[in-house]
């Protein structure tokens, strides 16, 4: 399938899911010129061709692809911004709604946590951004502290993002845990910090099994199996490719969390939906039935 059909295929999968809500979101501010639909298409396209910035979707789409949407060339990029962020609950809906239609596997989950800085370290002192939610933390993979929130994941074989929370960055991954994996039943691997005998067993009384290795390697009696590690190695993939997708360093004060929120959403969505368009090019059957 060429670009083209893709593009059309999520365009029209997002429109017709807008029509069958009859949603009105606007209440009493004038109705924009592109429509929703079509910013939403124009993010979760742009995701997938891993133009990591806002500023790069807009210029890229009204460069190349303006014959799809005329009045792009119309409206300014901070209107197109502000727009897209506001539809940041309508994406998570949307995510929603293709997981109740997506097939992966309930029974094995895999669960990490990835920085999410709000600003450069240099600025951290100053930094308006989340000032109050966010806090100080090393992050292990670039080995250096960052000023921020985490994004705790909790993905599903073979590497859907089913849930993810944010929270400060000191906040323990074990203290995010337990209610990330509520209501889950079969098997999670974790890493070194989300060893826990007492969470284990509290989970093992829902039947969820926490697989994680010791806390600390020098201490460790058992190796843990190298089964076990390529496959918790998903999820470090998953977060390498939302590195390219989320974008809270370029947003505003009162955006950056929402812009966050935004990457992990249209990861997902994107996701999701290639794997629906990629059964088919015909309009009509990528659309599940809601």
């Amino acid at each position: 399938m060429d670009l083209s059909t893709f593009f059309v295929s999520v365009f029209t999968f997002t429109d017709d899911w807008f029509q069958q809500r009859a949603w009105q979101l606007r209440q009493r501010d004038p109705q924009p010129m592109l429509a929703d639909s079509e910013v939403l298409t124009i993010g979760v396209v742009g995701a997938f061709l891993g133009i990591s910035t806002n500023k790069g979707t807009f210029t890229y789409f009204r460069r190349h692809w303006a014959h799809f949407f005329p009045e792009l060339r119309n409206v300014h990029r901070t209107t197109y911004v502000r727009q897209s962020a506001n539809l940041w609950h309508v994406k998570m809906l949307l995510w929603r709604e293709l997981l109740r239609h997506s097939h992966f596997d309930l029974a094995f989950h895999i669960i990490d946590s990835v920085p999410v800085p709000v600003c450069r370290f240099a600025r951290a002192t100053y930094c308006r951004r989340l000032r109050t939610v966010s806090a100080y933390d090393h992050d292990e993979v670039a080995r250096q502290k960052f000023f921020g929130l985490r994004a705790h994941l909790r993905i599903a074989w073979p590497g859907v993002i089913t849930d993810f929370e944010l929270a400060p960055a000191n906040v323990h991954e074990l203290t995010v845990a337990e209610s990330l994996l509520g209501g889950l039943s079969g098997w999670t691997l974790g890493d070194r910090n989300y060893w826990s005998p007492k969470l284990m067993e509290r989970l093992r009384e829902h039947d969820l099994h926490l697989l994680a290795p010791f806390s600390l390697r020098s201490k460790e009696k058992h190796r843990w199996p190298t089964e076990l590690k390529h496959k918790r190695y998903r999820i470090e993939t998953v977060i390498s490719q939302l590195s390219n997708v989320s974008k809270p360093s370029e947003s505003g004060p009162k955006t950056s969390g929402i812009s966050a929120l935004d990457g992990f959403v249209e990861y997902s969505v994107i996701l999701l939906l290639s794997i629906f368009v990629s059964r088919t090019g015909s309009r009509h059957s990528v659309l599940p039935t809601c």
